[in-house]
């Protein structure tokens, strides 16, 4: 484990090396949901690099994980400025010039902004279950897990891969759950995406209509679509073969550009 400094915050990170790497592949960067962090990954970058030959760089956002804890409540353009500012930032101090973005909803959402919004762009982005908009179902989601907070041991499972649980667990639902944050809408930035996209989510999703990725690929310029059925808001956990071999297709077809 490694820590890089990004807006003067801590940020924790790994690299992992494919055990078949190929030369003329770039990392692939994993961006985590809105409760996750690197340990909440498991072993699955490390899959994805196997079987990619790309190295694999996962780190937590600030207020996630090992790295700095939340210090304020989040502003309604928080994804904003991560994709925009500090991914950027991260990226320039690993030195990454290449790469791919892998990011799972929240992540998955700043994947999207950050390859739409700026100039430097990635050579293609998957994003796993993402949010372009909010919808019922989305508060909905977050009202029964806010539920569970208060009702289960999940501060106490939650505490295991955040060094604040507490400011974690807030920060991701008061700001969803903010009458502002209604409006969030992302869609703007899809047709200016220059990259491919690889946008996977499952039919049981708990969070989100299909209606998230049909929008991206009704919007965006080059993207492959893949709804996986009996699967939930986590398809690299529910469904991880099929994420796996979507993803290493996905990536060949980049190198074969």
């Amino acid at each position: 484990m490694h820590t890089v400094t990004v807006q003067q915050r801590q940020l924790e990170y790994v690299r992992l090396p494919s055990a078949h790497p190929r030369n003329d592949a770039p990392p692939i960067v994993f961006l985590h949901e809105g409760l996750g962090s690197i340990a909440m990954w498991r072993d699955f970058p490390q899959q994805v690099a196997d079987a990619t030959g790309c190295e694999a760089i996962v780190y937590s956002r600030y207020g996630f994980g090992r790295s700095t804890p939340l210090d304020a409540p989040r502003a309604v353009d928080y994804m904003h400025r991560e994709a925009l500012q500090a991914l950027p930032e991260f990226l320039d101090k690993l030195a990454v010039d290449r790469y791919i973005l892998f990011g799972h909803s929240d992540g998955g959402s700043i994947a999207l902004i950050h390859a739409g919004g700026q100039s430097r762009a990635p050579e293609g982005i998957i994003v796993v279950a993402p949010h372009v908009m909010v919808e019922d179902i989305t508060l909905s989601g977050i009202c029964d897990a806010v539920t569970i907070w208060q009702q289960t041991d999940m501060p106490r499972k939650l505490a295991r891969y955040h060094l604040d649980a507490e400011r974690t667990f807030r920060g991701w639902y008061e700001i969803w759950l903010d009458p502002a944050f209604r409006a969030w809408n992302i869609e703007s930035y899809l047709p200016t995406i220059p990259c491919p996209i690889l946008a996977i989510q499952g039919e049981d999703d708990e969070y989100a209509t299909m209606e998230q990725i049909d929008r991206i690929a009704s919007q965006a310029a080059d993207v492959d679509l893949v709804k996986l059925a009996d699967c939930r808001h986590s398809p690299h956990k529910d469904q991880p073969e099929a994420v796996i071999a979507a993803t290493a297709q996905f990536v060949e077809r980049l190198l074969d550009y």
